[in-house]
C-alpha cells in the first residue's frame, strides 16, 4: 500500500479534510432546477399582453434551425470562404428586410433596437457632416419611445419635443412652428409609426413632406412594425432611415438584456453611410463588403447577433406571404380586446386601434386602487402585467398589446379578468392593492428592487 509520503505530490497540496461537495441526489437536484423554473413567467406559461414590446411566441423551429452544427459551431473569425451558409443567410435576410421596409440597403450589425436606433442616428449625423451642413437638433413626439431622445442625444443632438394632438397624433401646426423657427439647425424627426400609443400618424406623409422641403431626414423606430408589416412600410410613408426590431416583429427571444437584433436601413443616398461591413453577392459567392465610401464604420463585434438573426429569418420563410397574416390578426386582438373593455375602463383615445391600445385607469383610481395595483392582480390569474405608466403622456397608463399569437379563447379570459378586477376595485379593493396574492414573491420595494435587486436564492 502506498503511503502519503511515498507519492511523488508535496503534502502542501494533499488534501486533509472533507471537500465540501452537495451531498444531494441527481433527482433532489432535479426537483430544485425544476421549482426554480416553475417561479419563472414566460409566453408559455400565460398571456403576455407587454405593451409596445410585441412578446409574440418564439417557435421552437427557430431553435432549431439557429442549432445547426453548420450556424452554432461557426467561427466569428472564419474567412468568407469557409461562412459561404452562414453568409448567404445574412444576405437573404438582408433582401428580404429590403422589401419589408422598402429601404434600399440594409445592415445587419446592431445588436437592438436602440443600438439600431444610435446607429441610424450617426447615420443621419455623418449624412450632414459629409454635406457640410451644421443641423444640430432632433424632433422627437412627446409620446416616443425613450430610446429615441436617449439615441439621439447620445449620437451628439440635441433634443426638440414636438407636442400631441387630442387625437394622439403629431400636432401638425407645432410640428410647422418649430420648423419655422428652428428649420435649418433641423437635422431629422424621430417617429414611430403606428405610434407609441397604438395610433397610425394620418398625416404622416404631410410631416414627410415638411421635413424633405426643410432638408431634414425621418426616422422611423421600426417597434411598432408588427402592425403594418405587409400593408405599408417605412418607404411607403416617406422615411429616410430605419430600424427593425426583429425580437419584436420576427419572433426571437428579447428580454433582460438578452439576445436582441436591431438591423436597420437606408434609403439609396445613405448606403455608403451604413456601417460597415454589408453582405454581398458577387457572381455566385457571398462577401463581406468593408469598401463604404463615408461609412460610420462597425458598431459592434463581428458582423451582428448571428443566432438572432437565422432565428429571424426562419421565422420569415416559415410565414412567407402569411407574414400579412401575422399584421392582420395583432390588429384585429388588439381592437377586440379595446372593444370588449372600453365601457369598464377608460380608453385614452378614442380611435381605431392599430396593434395595441392604452387604457387610463383614473376611473380606478378614483375608486380606490391604481394602474400599478391592477397590474400586480393579473399575476394573481397568470397574466403577465401589461406595461404600465407609459406612455407617458396617459395618466395611469395601461399598455396593452395581445400580439397575433394568443387565440380567441385566451383573449376572452384576459377580457373577463379584466373586468372582474374592475369589479374588485368596486367592490373591496384591498383585495387588488394587496396583490399579487399567489406569486413566489409578493409585495415589492419597486425603487429599492430596482435599485438593490438581490439575486440570491433563498429556500
Amino acid at each position: 500500500m502506498v503511503t502519503k509520503e511515498q507519492l511523488p505530490i508535496s503534502k502542501e497540496f494533499l488534501r486533509e479534510g472533507d471537500i465540501g461537495l452537495p451531498q444531494q441526489s441527481e433527482l433532489e437536484v432535479m426537483r430544485h432546477y425544476k421549482d426554480l423554473s416553475d417561479k419563472n413567467f414566460c409566453v408559455e406559461t400565460g398571456m403576455y399582453p407587454l405593451g409596445s414590446c410585441t412578446m409574440k411566441y418564439n417557435p421552437k423551429v427557430n431553435e432549431l434551425m439557429a442549432g445547426l452544427e453548420g450556424f452554432a459551431n461557426l467561427h466569428p473569425f472564419s474567412s468568407d470562404e469557409d461562412s459561404q451558409g452562414a453568409l448567404e443567410l445574412m444576405y437573404k435576410l438582408q433582401e428580404a428586410l429590403k422589401v419589408l421596409t422598402g429601404m434600399d440597403a440594409v445592415s445587419l450589425q446592431p445588436a437592438a433596437g436602440a443600438h439600431g436606433e444610435f446607429s441610424g442616428m450617426l447615420v443621419i449625423k455623418k449624412y450632414f457632416e459629409v454635406k457640410g451642413e451644421a443641423r444640430t437638433k432632433v424632433i422627437v413626439p412627446d409620446s416616443a419611445h425613450g430610446t429615441n431622445p436617449a439615441s439621439a442625444s447620445m449620437a451628439g443632438f440635441e433634443i426638440v419635443q414636438v407636442k400631441s394632438n387630442e387625437r394622439g397624433q403629431v400636432d401638425i401646426d407645432d410640428l410647422k412652428s418649430l420648423l419655422a423657427s428652428q428649420g435649418s439647425d433641423i437635422a431629422a424627426i424621430m417617429m414611430t409609426n403606428p405610434n407609441t400609443v397604438g395610433i397610425f400618424e394620418e398625416q404622416v406623409l404631410e410631416i414627410s413632406d415638411l421635413m424633405h422641403k426643410n432638408g431634414s431626414l425621418l426616422y422611423y423606430d421600426g417597434a411598432n412594425l408588427n402592425a403594418v408589416m405587409g400593408y405599408s412600410n417605412p418607404a411607403i410613408m416617406g422615411f429616410d432611415v430605419c430600424h427593425i426590431n426583429l425580437h419584436k416583429t420576427f419572433s426571437t427571444p428579447h428580454g433582460g438584456g438578452g439576445p436582441g437584433a436591431g438591423p436597420i436601413g437606408v434609403v439609396e443616398k445613405l448606403k455608403d453611410y451604413l456601417p460597415s461591413p454589408v453582405i454581398e453577392k458577387q457572381g455566385e459567392k457571398f462577401v463581406r463588403n468593408y469598401n463604404l465610401p463615408n461609412s460610420i464604420g462597425k458598431v459592434r463585434s463581428f458582423y451582428g447577433n448571428f443566432g438572432v438573426l437565422v432565428r429571424a429569418y426562419t421565422y420569415i420563410l416559415m410565414m412567407g406571404n402569411d407574414l400579412k397574416h401575422a399584421t392582420e390578426d395583432a390588429v384585429l386582438n388588439a381592437n377586440y380586446i379595446r372593444e370588449k373593455l372600453k365601457n369598464v375602463y377608460d380608453i385614452a383615445y378614442d380611435e381605431r386601434c392599430m396593434h395595441e391600445f392604452v387604457i387610463c385607469g383614473e376611473k380606478q383610481k378614483e375608486q380606490g386602487s391604481s394602474t400599478l395595483h391592477i397590474a400586480k392582480r393579473l399575476m394573481d390569474y397568470k397574466i403577465h402585467p401589461p406595461t404600465v405608466y407609459f406612455p407617458l403622456i396617459v395618466h395611469e397608463a395601461i399598455m396593452v398589446e395581445p400580439t397575433e399569437s394568443e387565440s380567441k379563447e385566451r383573449l376572452d379570459d384576459f377580457i373577463n379578468v379584466m373586468l372582474k378586477i374592475a369589479e374588485e376595485i368596486k367592490q373591496n379593493p384591498e383585495v387588488v392593492n394587496s396583490a399579487p396574492h399567489t406569486a413566489p414573491i409578493k409585495k415589492v420595494d419597486e425603487t429599492l428592487a430596482a435599485r438593490k435587486p438581490d439575486l440570491s436564492y433563498k429556500k
